[in-house]
């Protein structure tokens, strides 16, 4: 009986410390599924969009120039934003792909409903 009653607040003291675990483990899972998650799918996405880029696609870049892709480069892009101006960018400095530039080879291949090979 003493045995009993002196494990009494041992007990108590695990039964926070699952509590406090628990709730450390959701607030975890929270912060992965609200934060983490969607910051990778956007990272992958951007990363995606960076490596598809290609001559005549029209880009905005983190600065909010607009222009046409001239030249794609392993790490930057030259972008003419005007009849006569060329400016060199880091291909991480392109926010966004506004229209993408598809050839005449790949209309045709569009509406004969035949699908590109890559």
């Amino acid at each position: 009986m003493i045995n009993l009653i002196g494990s009494l607040p041992l007990m108590q003291a695990g039964g926070q410390m699952f509590t406090t675990i628990i709730t450390f483990g959701g607030v975890i899972a929270i912060f992965y599924f609200l934060i983490i998650r969607p910051q990778s799918k956007r990272q992958k996405e951007t990363q995606r969009m960076i490596n598809e880029l290609k001559k005549f696609d029209k880009v905005v870049t983190i600065g909010g120039i607009r222009g046409i892709v001239q030249t794609v480069k392993e790490t930057t892009v030259i972008i003419k934003v005007d009849d006569n101006t060329k400016i060199e960018f880091s291909k991480s400095a392109v926010a966004s792909v506004l229209e993408k530039y598809e050839s005449k080879s790949d209309k045709i291949d569009a509406s004969s409903g035949e699908e590109k090979d890559k």
